[in-house]
């Protein structure tokens, strides 16, 4: 079959290697791609929210399935405008309709899913501009640090954390009444703060039954030892080693399966990957937030530890008769290290040529934000490129990662040189 995978990072990159791997893909194309998956498939020059150039394109290639990387389009429901085309409703879409992929576009929406649904979280409120006051108030109530969410998609810098009550009441402000994040920050969710240890759990469902993927871990901000702003994610880590079986039961039991009944209950068809951000508190996980995507860069790391064809458990995904395949994963731990533009995630300039991207031996190397330029791979992304590695290890895997990284050279080119530190 011919697929189109949307989207333009490390993410899409890692799908497209995935995919070509299979012998049931006939041509493979990416909309808008990079210079990695150019290589690899073929690259179309559509924005990933272009849904009449996307419908064109995928009438003239005849493409049987289309894989939504991003949020964007799934948020504004590029599903639902396939189910409703009569020239596109038997092209399988992987990702959820419009009203399912609210659990990453309104912070507000998940909460309340997670409440109606006994899922364990963080206890919270939402605001806006008009219930200000009442959010002052709010804040004196609650212990520091003070978790404040933009409701909405705001490209993953919506979420601020603040140990001083004052500086709290201005950033509320800030994003209630001076719209700090533009609409994203209409509503701001304030929540408790829950302290412990990060992971993510990823989940492939045909909407009836589901798969557990591998958990990984990644690192969100810009400096060592967790310091500074936060980023799209500076690197991962699969499995999480602390995420045993007693803890992944907790999980499974507590959220995974409530998750997806909650979903058949509330009449939100959904056929693609959840993102499961959450958090170990003591020995009880609790959710933070929910992806309606696969994460980057823990794609990096997730997907190639599955040893399935990728085909086949799409296909069984838009078939929904995934539960007839068995998932089967590599054992070994697979660890990502992302290289990014100098001062990312500010301000930072585009294409600069990369080079020792050919002398990288037995790491993966996915594209995460490049173009081609008169025949030269140049950076056209605040991240820039991934090297993922496996060992039998979490330190062994990212000794490789680091060792090929040193082997790539951009302007100004920078990467966490610690990660796993917490582990």
């Amino acid at each position: 079959m011919n697929i189109l995978i949307l989207g333009s990072g490390g993410r899409e990159h890692t799908f497209a290697w995935k995919l070509a791997q299979s012998n049931k893909l006939s041509k493979l194309f990416v909309a808008p791609g990079n210079a990695g998956t150019e290589k690899i498939a073929t690259n179309i020059p559509i924005g990933v929210n272009d849904f009449e150039a996307i419908k064109k394109l995928v009438l003239k290639e005849n493409i049987k399935l289309v894989m939504v990387g991003p949020e964007d389009p799934l948020v504004n429901g590029i599903h639902d405008f396939f189910l409703g085309d009569q020239e596109l409703k038997k092209v399988a879409v992987i990702g959820p309709e419009k009203l399912a992929a609210t659990l990453e576009g309104s912070k507000e929406f998940a909460k309340e899913f997670m409440m109606r649904h006994e899922i364990p979280t963080a206890q919270y409120k939402s605001f806006t501009a008009e219930t200000v006051e009442d959010g002052f108030k709010f804040l004196e109530e609650l212990n520091p640090p003070f978790v404040l969410k933009a409701d909405g998609l705001a490209a993953g810098k919506g979420v601020v954390i603040l140990n001083d009550l004052n500086e709290a009441k201005v950033e509320l402000k800030s994003m209630l009444v001076d719209e700090k994040f533009g609409a994203a920050s209409a509503t701001v969710v304030i929540e408790e703060f829950l302290d412990g240890i990060e992971l993510s759990v990823f989940v492939l469902t045909d909407g009836d039954s589901y798969k557990v993927l591998p958990t990984a871990k990644d690192y969100k901000r810009i400096g060592e030892g967790d310091t500074g702003l936060n980023t799209g994610g500076m690197g991962a880590i699969s499995p999480v080693p602390f995420a045993d079986k007693a803890f992944m039961d907790k999980i499974e039991q507590r959220i995974v399966k409530p998750t997806v009944d909650g979903l058949k209950k509330d009449n939100m068809p959904y056929k693609g990957f959840i993102f499961i951000g959450l958090i170990k508190v003591g020995e009880d996980p609790k959710v933070i937030e929910y992806n309606v995507r696969m994460g980057d860069p823990e794609t990096e790391v997730v997907l190639p530890r599955i040893q399935n064809d990728i085909v086949e458990l799409l296909q069984a995904v838009a078939n929904q008769t995934l539960s007839d395949i068995d998932l089967k994963l590599d054992d070994r731990t697979a660890t990502t290290v992302m290289t990014v533009s100098g001062g990312y995630p500010g301000s930072y300039e585009k294409g600069k040529e990369i080079t020792g991207i050919d002398s990288i031996t037995e790491s993966l190397v996915f594209h995460a934000g490049t173009t081609l330029k008169d025949g030269k791979v140049v950076t056209n992304g605040g991240r820039v490129m991934a090297i993922t590695s496996f060992g039998a290890d979490f330190k062994s895997a990212l000794a490789q990662s680091y060792k090929n990284v040193e082997k790539l050279s951009f302007e100004g080119m920078n990467y966490r040189k610690d990660l796993g530190f917490d582990l």
